[in-house]
């Protein structure tokens, strides 16, 4: 019996869910869900029992959560599955005896279909009434945006000198995907968080102006921030190569950040780490290496 199960466990944040767990937990009790059991050899080498298991498969989810006490749901990333994958999810979680799912959702500060982040949003708001209706105990962590999305955001921003993203002057208290983890460890060995909603992020907000001006202390280069329109942003992109599929999806969280939907800074994540997360500073200044 694996007490603990992490989906997700071969992506970042399962991978840094698990690695905080190791401090405190035997490998023994956890219990990872993949769906290439080679690709997470190296977690079986350690003592961690690897199920193999795929959200569309519901049969495949009942088999692995037999046993398992307490899970942790990684949000599918196939956005137009989302649903029909977490439905899977919680269902199989609760025919196989499941006692409580610790959740990964995100911030938000509208949930009318209005923000531009509906795509995104609308699996992650079904999924919480889900848990909710499910009779199941539940966790929901209300993630910030990854300070790891900015160099995708921001591209070769050291060489062009320029951050060129529609994102206004909206702010964002981002936190990193190792802090996320090392919080949904926490959740997951704590207790008094039966059937809570967490928001999750860093007690400081910034605008791409702010992370222009870090950049530029950082590097010692000047590092200005221009924000186009999206019909200007997807022409440049365009005309750069860069595929539609991700001009869409970078201009659809800019957007949203633009309308303030992310900008909600908090102390709940310190709480959980019982220390200050990472700053953006030292993640830039990290990731960029200087």
């Amino acid at each position: 019996m694996s007490d603990i199960l992490v989906t997700g466990a071969t992506g970042g944040l399962g991978q840094a869910v698990v690695e905080n767990l190791l401090k405190t937990v035997s490998p023994g009790d956890i219990a990872v869900l993949v769906r290439d059991p080679a690709k997470a050899a190296d977690l079986q080498a350690r003592g961690i029992t690897v199920k193999q298991g795929d959200y569309n498969d519901y049969a495949s989810l009942v088999a692995a959560f037999q046993g398992v006490d307490k899970l942790f749901l990684v949000s599918s990333n196939d956005i137009p599955n989302r649903v029909s994958q977490h439905t899977n999810a919680v269902h199989a979680a609760k025919e196989a005896g499941v006692q409580h799912i610790v959740y990964t959702s995100f911030q938000r500060k509208t949930e009318d279909g209005s923000s531009a982040a509906w795509p995104i949003a609308e699996a992650h708001l079904l999924t919480e009434k889900l848990l909710k209706e499910s009779g199941l105990t539940y966790t929901i962590l209300k993630n910030a945006l990854y300070l790891d999305v900015l160099p995708l955001f921001m591209g070769p921003v050291l060489d062009t000198g320029t951050i060129y993203l529609p994102a206004g002057e909206g702010k964002v208290p981002y936190a990193s995907r190792a802090d996320m983890g090392a919080a949904g460890a926490a959740v997951l060995t704590g207790t008094g968080h039966e059937n809570q909603s967490y928001d999750l992020s860093n007690d400081t907000s910034y605008s791409f102006h702010d992370i222009a001006r870090i950049l530029s202390d950082l590097s010692g280069k000047p590092i200005q921030y221009v924000s186009p329109t999206a019909e200007e942003f997807g022409t440049a992109l365009t005309g750069a190569g860069v595929p539609a599929e991700a001009i869409q999806m970078t201009a659809g969280f800019c957007a949203a950040i633009a309308q303030g939907e992310f900008d909600f800074p908090g102390t709940t994540l310190e709480k959980l780490l019982g220390r200050k997360p990472e700053t953006a500073e030292h993640f830039l200044k990290a990731t960029y290496q200087l």
